[in-house]
């Protein structure tokens, strides 16, 4: 089963009840409705290298493992919240599970969809 598949089945038995409508598989992502307005692309290349972005209004932001910030804690995922800025992910870890990383940050997105996290202007 490939991974994606395996994910939105996870999404789909976890918080089923908690998405706007069914989880969207397109050719090399996951698109999750969550039912407080937050749309989540969810894209896994590998365990450990994987991109999660989310809208919610007029807001973007986005969690990545590229490895290009070198000084944050949490090397190589990041979060890039919807001012650009960037910081430590203070959700996933690429050493987790795959399916364990997007149930946590469907938690995080449905309690606070910017994770608390301001952008500075």
């Amino acid at each position: 089963m490939s991974l994606h598949i395996e994910l939105a089945a996870a999404i789909e038995k976890d918080f089923g009840e908690r998405l706007a409508v069914p989880v969207e598989q397109k050719q090399d992502a996951l698109i999750a409705t969550l039912e407080n307005g937050v749309t989540l692309t969810i894209r896994y290349a590998a365990p450990d290298a994987y991109s999660l972005r989310w809208t919610y209004g007029d807001a973007e932001a986005g969690i990545d493992t590229a490895p290009l910030h070198r000084d944050l804690a949490s090397f190589p995922n990041h979060l890039h919240d919807a001012g650009g800025q960037v910081h430590a992910d203070p959700v996933t870890r690429p050493d987790r599970a795959p399916v364990d990383n997007v149930a946590q940050l469907i938690h995080a997105l449905l309690d606070n969809p910017m994770l608390g996290i301001e952008s500075e202007p």
